[in-house]
């Protein structure tokens, strides 16, 4: 029998120490070390050339056969837009998210839309009955006939049940409600969710199927578990979103097999999650017209330009110390902008408060949207509207340079496609705009000519 032997994992990072410790010395994280009790196995001594040669042998780059059919279409092109055209066969998928945001549901979705496409689907719950998981069904209008649901926690009849039926799809939901017989920690810890993870992927890669899971996530966003997590799945995607907002963004932070910047939007409605096919135009609607302090922007999220309405307030207040709230863009850039406008436009902002917002309750962190962010304050700040057909995108710097920024053709057919007729943009850029019908391009290279060709001041 194996000795036992007690050791601390941190929760956070899954270092591992003899003895207890306040502070984990590999991630930094306070009162995180938890004590385990796992088993010291002896080292094997049977020489690795005698325990499966054949398959570890190496194989020459042109002796390898890939198979013809190795993506397999979800039918929902914002998921097959975000997975680089579908899901690849054998492929181990993490989908972490807040709870309530809708993980659940896009994973039930994703079942009639494979089931109807005469895929097995096997949909397995640790924290559902089959019951439960069926109302949710109905509520979302899944009724195929190829769907199997299971509850269970135990990872050796989950692998059991997995090598029977044999299906297309695997869909855990969540992996740490799932334990191991063989390990003595509690479900959820460090341990319990690195060995289910391996399991399921020597699962996935052995028998060619394809295994998503779901992984919860803490108070600071990050998914719950060791990082080696992250680093054993073949994809890793985020659903992000206000739970009280309508929008949902699903983000592919890691992806073997495509690309990792590209994004899908989707509306939370009462039957499920509807596809956003044109982010733009449900962006904007219901823009308000000709009022102080909105600016439209365009953003780049992989190969999609998305339009967004920028907003700003810049109040005036009678206390020492102003207030800056940022919404949807990151804080300490709006706090950036507002020091260049001080500085390189002169506008006294230091007795105002300035609260800048992306509509939709979107989050964007790229810095092309700088320059709108810029002009929006600044029009709240001199209550002066902007014209509604105006589209402002550029990169500003601390000196006020307005810096180019990547795909500007894009953005500026995006915008003559939904109606814009000017374009505030970088003057590097311009240079190198391809005539565009329909909509006139200025070019600015410092945020005081930008400022003048708004008319804001």
């Amino acid at each position: 029998m194996a000795k036992l032997k007690q050791v601390y994992i941190c929760q956070e990072c899954g270092y591992e120490s003899g003895k207890w410790m306040g502070k984990c010395p590999s991630c930094n994280e306070w009162g995180s070390l938890v004590e385990e009790v796992v088993e010291a196995k002896k080292p094997s001594l049977t020489a690795p050339s005698s325990r499966g040669a054949a398959s570890s042998a190496p194989v020459k780059l042109r002796d390898v056969k890939i198979e013809n059919e190795t993506r397999t279409t979800t039918g929902m092109k914002e998921l097959d837009r975000v997975l680089g055209g579908g899901i690849v066969k054998g492929s181990l998928i993490l989908v972490g998210g807040d709870p309530g945001i809708g993980k659940s549901t896009l994973l039930l979705q994703i079942c009639e839309e494979l089931g109807n496409q005469n895929r097995q689907v096997l949909y397995i719950s640790g924290e559902e009955s089959v019951a439960q998981i069926k109302m949710r069904g109905e509520r979302l209008n899944v009724h195929t006939e190829n769907l199997n649901l299971l509850a269970e926690t135990n990872m050796s009849f989950i692998e059991a049940h997995i090598k029977n039926t044999k299906p297309d799809l695997v869909i855990l939901d969540s992996i740490q409600t799932v334990y191991c017989d063989d390990i003595t920690s509690a479900p959820g810890s460090v341990s319990q969710v690195r060995e289910a993870t391996h399991k399921l992927m020597n699962l996935g890669k052995g028998y060619g199927i394809t295994i998503m899971i779901v992984g919860h996530v803490t108070k600071e966003g990050a998914l719950a578990g060791p990082r080696v997590l992250e680093h054993m799945v073949d994809t890793v995607l985020y659903f992000e979103g206000e739970r009280h907002a309508s929008f949902r963004i699903l983000r592919a932070v890691k992806n073997r097999f495509g690309s990792t910047n590209e994004i899908g939007v989707f509306e939370m409605q009462d039957v499920g999650l509807k596809e956003v096919l044109n982010p733009s135009e449900i962006m904007l609607a219901g823009r308000p017209m000709d009022v102080a302090g909105s600016l439209v922007s365009c953003s780049l999220e992989g190969t999609r330009p998305m339009l967004i309405e920028v907003q700003a307030l810049a109040s005036f207040t009678s206390f020492g110390m102003p207030r800056r709230t940022a919404t949807g863009i990151d804080y300490n850039r709006m706090v950036i902008l507002i020091a260049v406008l001080e500085k390189r436009a002169g506008l006294d902002m230091g007795n105002y408060d300035v609260y800048v917002n992306l509509a939709g309750g979107m989050r964007i962190n790229e810095p092309s949207l700088d320059l709108a962010a810029a002009l929006a304050i600044a029009s709240s700040f001199r209550n002066t509207p902007i014209d509604p057909h105006t589209v402002v995108f550029g990169e500003v710097g601390l000196t006020g340079e307005i810096r180019g920024v990547a795909m500007a053709e894009k953005r500026v057919v995006e915008a003559a496609k939904l109606g814009f007729k000017t374009c505030i943009m970088p003057k590097a850029n311009v240079e190198k705009l391809p005539f565009i019908k329909g909509i006139k391009v200025i070019g600015v290279s410092h945020i005081g000519e930008a400022l003048e060709v708004i008319t804001v001041r």
